[in-house]
C-alpha cells in the first residue's frame, strides 16, 4: 500500500471518529437540553401554580371615592372609611385600588363623576354626603356595582331606603344624624338667656331640610325659636350671614355641606358681632365654633369601611345590608372662642368635653 492511500484512510478513519464524537456530543446536548426544560417547565408550572394559588386565597379590588364637598367632616369620613377597610385586610397599595374625585358642593359635577365610575365598573362605589350618595344610585341602579354611602342624614328622606329602613336598590351605608336633643341641651346650658337660635341652610340638600324640620320642631322643648335662613349656592352665605345675624341670639350650624365650606365667613361676621356659633361636629369646632354636640366622623368612617369588607368578600349584599347610625355622641368645647367672646362657663358643665384651647384655620 503507498503512502497516498495510507494518509486518504487515516483522513477517513479520523473523520468518522470527529463525526461520531461530534454526533455523541450533540446527541449529549440534547438531552441536557431537553432535560433542562423539562425542570424549567416544571418549575414554571409549579410558580404559576403557587401564583395561581395566592391570588385565589387573596383579593384585590377597585373602590371609586367621591366625596360631595371639601371640609373637615367629609374628609374624616373618607380617612375612616380607608381605616375601616384596612382594618379587615384590604389595604390601598396592598390589594385596594381608590379612585377619588370630589365634587366641590357642585350637583352637576356630583351626577358626572357617578356617571364616570360606573362607566368603569369598579368593585365598588362610595359616595360620601347626601347628593353623592343619590348620584351614586341613580347612576348605578341598573347595574350590579354596589354603592356603601356615608355621612347621609336621612336616608328615608332621601329615599335611599324604604319605611322599613330597609335599602330600596344595591346601596347601604352609614347616617350622620344629628343629636339635636344634645345639642339644645348644650345650647341651653352654655346661654341661658337665649332665645332664638339661628341656622343657615341649602334649600337642595334634602338632609338639611329634614333636620330643619326637626330643630323647628324640638327647640320650643328648650325655649327656643329657630330662625331659618335658606340658601341656593355659597355666594348667597355673607349677605344671608348679615340678614341672620340680626335676628338672633346664637347661630347653630349644620352638617349642610355648601354652608359648611362658607362656614370661615359665617364665623368671621358673627365674631364682630359677638354672636356664638355651634357647631355640629369637632372640626366645626377647632376652627371657631363655641362648641358642639356631634359624632366622631373617623369613625362613622371606619364602620362604612368594615361594612364595605363585608360586600366585596361576598359575605353581605348591600341590597340587604340596613343603614346603620352612629347613637352615641361626644362633646366638644373651644375654650379660646369662649375667651373672646367673654363667656365664663362653668366647668361642670364641661366635664365629659373634648377642649381646644386654641382656634386654627381649616
Amino acid at each position: 500500500m503507498n503512502k497516498k492511500m495510507i494518509a486518504a484512510l487515516l483522513t477517513l478513519s479520523v473523520s468518522v471518529c470527529t463525526m461520531a464524537a461530534c454526533q455523541s456530543g450533540a446527541s449529549d446536548a440534547s438531552g441536557a437540553s431537553s432535560t433542562n426544560t423539562s425542570d424549567t417547565s416544571q418549575t414554571a408550572q409549579s410558580a404559576n401554580a403557587s401564583d395561581t394559588s395566592g391570588s385565589a386565597s387573596g383579593e384585590s379590588y377597585t373602590i371609586c371615592i367621591t366625596q360631595y364637598a371639601q371640609h373637615g367632616s367629609l374628609d374624616n369620613c373618607r380617612e375612616g372609611f380607608l381605616e375601616g377597610l384596612a382594618q379587615e385586610g384590604i389595604v390601598e397599595g396592598e390589594n385596594l385600588t381608590i379612585q377619588y374625585q370630589n365634587a366641590q358642593a357642585d350637583s352637576g359635577m356630583s351626577s358626572q363623576i357617578a356617571s364616570q365610575f360606573v362607566a368603569e365598573d369598579p368593585d365598588l362605589i362610595c359616595a360620601i354626603a347626601t347628593p353623592s350618595a343619590l348620584s351614586c344610585y341613580n347612576a348605578a341602579r341598573d347595574t350590579d356595582i354596589p354603592v356603601i354611602y356615608t355621612a347621609v342624614t336621612d336616608p328615608l328622606a332621601a329615599e335611599l331606603v324604604d319605611e322599613n329602613q330597609m335599602p330600596v336598590g344595591n346601596v347601604t351605608g352609614t347616617s350622620d344624624k344629628l343629636p339635636v336633643d344634645a345639642q339644645l341641651e348644650l345650647i341651653r346650658s352654655l346661654l341661658p338667656d337665649a332665645t332664638t337660635i339661628g341656622i343657615m341652610y341649602t334649600t337642595s340638600e334634602l338632609n338639611s331640610v329634614a333636620t330643619i324640620e326637626e330643630y323647628k320642631e324640638k327647640a320650643p322643648d328648650y325655649g327656643f325659636e329657630i330662625v331659618d335662613v335658606g340658601i341656593s349656592t355659597s355666594a348667597d352665605i355673607p349677605l344671608a350671614t348679615d340678614n341672620m345675624l340680626t335676628k338672633v341670639d346664637c347661630v347653630n350650624n349644620l352638617t349642610d355641606n355648601t354652608v359648611v365650606q362658607g362656614l370661615p365667613t359665617i364665623l368671621a361676621k358673627a365674631a364682630e358681632q359677638n354672636i356664638p356659633v355651634f357647631g355640629s361636629e369637632i372640626e366645626q369646632v377647632k376652627i371657631g365654633c363655641l362648641a358642639a354636640a356631634g359624632i366622631d366622623y373617623i369613625e362613622l368612617g371606619k364602620k362604612t369601611g368594615q361594612m364595605a369588607a363585608q360586600i366585596l368578600r361576598g359575605k353581605a349584599t348591600a341590597s340587604e345590608m340596613p343603614y346603620e347610625t352612629f347613637e352615641n355622641y361626644s362633646t366638644y368645647f373651644n375654650q379660646a372662642v369662649a375667651d373672646n367672646l367673654g363667656l365664663t362657663v362653668d366647668s361642670s358643665l364641661l366635664e365629659n368635653a373634648e377642649i381646644f384651647t386654641e382656634i386654627t384655620e381649616e
